[in-house]
Parts: structure tokens; C-alpha cells; sequence
């Protein structure tokens, strides 16, 4: 074997390393994923947006909630018996109103009881599909966010506030139309919220908390505690399963060459403990 055929091999296997890695993440999510189906009784569907590893092949990629995403959630849906409960995992920074809604709708519609489960985050559409669940459980650390239209790269309700503090006159045709569908969104928005959470809460209390959380009240990036939201009256519970915790370390983020967050990847346990917890 001569130097070069040793160059071609090393090359090879470097270049396929991210692909086999990716291969053995999917096999693990899918054991796990069966583990927890059997324990719970039920479907479990992920929408995660994560960046993963895919060195030298590909390049890391962060996703959003889009089209792709509604049909897959739809599909899953559809293979359920309707009593079959469905716990529904949720870790993103949110995505196209459209792809949301139509996801939050299915969920809404399920007869079976849906748990959204909220790890670390749910922003902005992930948050308006963890309204449409029968109850949520979140991380006592994880956060959901305000569901309010974005025109681009600003928030519906600024523009509309910005246009209402100057005279028409000195307002340029476009920024009166973008103002124009800011106003139509919020509304929308509004509609959307009010009917997810009627049943849980009534429609007048709805109606109140999706003005809250549709139309402006905070920056769209306001993180909304577990505490915060059950004083809002949503179904908040923050005894997440580990299983779930399991679930997530299989998705992991690209790996830089000097990691910032570093520690023994180890459970750290008073003598006087006895839980059996195990580490995966």
C-alpha cells in the first residue's frame, strides 16, 4: 500500500465520519423515542430546530417552523387514532404564521389529550403551537414568548404606532400600507389565539390573554416564565419526565474548537442521596 493509497483511505473516512455520526443520531432518536411511546401510551412527535454537526460535507443550518415542518406534524396527526394521546415536543425559535397555525389547529383538533413539552424554549410560533395543547410542561428554566405579527424585521403593532404618531400627510404611501396589513395581522392574530384558548379558559378570558400576547405588549423576543404563564391561567405544569431530557442531548449543536460551556458531564450527588437516576 503505497502513501497515497493511505491518503485516499484517511480522506474517505474523514469525509463520511459526519454522515455515520448522523446516521447513529437518528437510530438513537428513534430508541428513545420508542422508549418513551411505550412507557407513555402515546405518539410523540418532535419539532425540534436545532443545528446539528455535518462537518466538511455540509454546512450548520438554523432551521424554522416553515410548510415542510406543518406537513410532517399534520401526517403524524393523521396516522394517530384519535384517542391516542400525543406528546408533542417543542424547540424552536418559531417560523411562518401559516406553518404554525395550520400545526396548532391539528393539535387543537385531536381528540385524544396533547401534551406540549417544553424543554428549553418555545418562541413566537412555537409558543402558539404549546397553546393549542391540553396542557403544557415546561422546564422550570424554559421560557415561551409572545405570539405578535413581524413585518420583516419589525413588529405589526410599531408600525402601526409609528404611523399614528405623524400626520398622514407626512407618511409615504408604502409605510400606509405596510400599516395597513400590520393592522389586518394583529387582528388575525388575535382571532387565531382567541379560538385556541377558548376552551380552556372561556371565550372573555381568551380574548383577553390573546390581546396580551398578540398585539405588542413586549418585545417579540420577552421570554415568558413557567410562573408568569400559569398566572395567565395557561395549563402549566413543570414536572418534566427525563426521558425528555435524554431526548433533547440527541440533538446536538455544532462543535467548536473551544467549547463555551464546559463541565464533567457527570451527576453530582449529596452522600445522603439515594435517587436512581442514571446518567445516559
Amino acid at each position: 500500500m503505497t502513501p497515497m493509497d493511505i491518503f485516499w483511505i484517511f480522506f474517505m473516512l474523514t469525509a463520511l465520519q459526519p454522515v455515520l455520526r448522523q446516521k447513529m443520531l437518528e437510530a438513537a432518536r428513534q430508541r428513545t423515542i420508542a422508549k418513551i411511546e411505550k412507557e407513555r401510551g402515546s405518539r410523540v412527535i418532535l419539532l425540534v430546530h436545532r443545528q446539528e454537526t455535518m462537518n466538511l460535507l455540509g454546512f450548520p443550518v438554523m432551521r424554522f417552523i416553515d410548510i415542510n415542518d406543518s406537513e410532517q406534524v399534520i401526517r403524524a396527526v393523521q396516522m394517530t387514532d384519535p384517542d391516542i394521546p400525543i406528546d408533542i415536543v417543542l424547540h424552536t425559535p418559531g417560523g411562518l404564521v401559516l406553518a404554525a397555525l395550520q400545526i396548532a389547529r391539528a393539535v387543537k383538533d385531536h381528540r385524544g389529550k396533547v401534551t406540549a413539552f417544553v424543554p428549553h424554549y418555545a418562541m413566537s410560533g412555537g409558543t402558539l403551537i404549546a397553546l393549542a395543547a391540553d396542557e403544557i410542561v415546561m422546564d422550570r428554566h424554559a421560557v415561551l414568548g409572545p405570539v405578535d405579527p413581524q413585518m420583516g424585521s419589525s413588529p405589526a403593532a410599531s408600525i402601526i404606532k409609528v404611523i399614528k404618531s405623524k400626520p398622514i400627510e407626512k407618511v409615504d404611501d408604502n409605510s400606509i400600507v405596510m400599516a395597513d396589513i400590520a393592522e389586518k395581522a394583529l387582528r388575525q392574530m388575535k382571532k387565531n389565539v382567541t379560538h385556541l384558548l377558548e376552551d380552556k379558559m372561556g371565550p372573555k378570558k381568551a380574548k383577553e390573554l390573546a390581546e396580551i400576547l398578540s398585539q405588542g405588549t413586549w418585545t417579540h423576543d420577552h421570554p415568558i416564565s413557567w410562573d408568569e404563564a400559569k398566572e395567565m391561567g395557561l395549563p402549566i405544569r413543570t414536572d418534566m419526565p427525563s426521558m425528555f431530557y435524554e431526548l433533547m442531548a440527541l440533538f446536538p449543536q455544532p462543535v467548536r474548537r473551544e467549547p463555551s460551556v464546559e463541565f464533567l458531564p457527570i451527576p453530582k450527588r449529596s452522600k445522603d442521596s439515594h435517587s436512581n437516576h442514571r446518567l445516559f
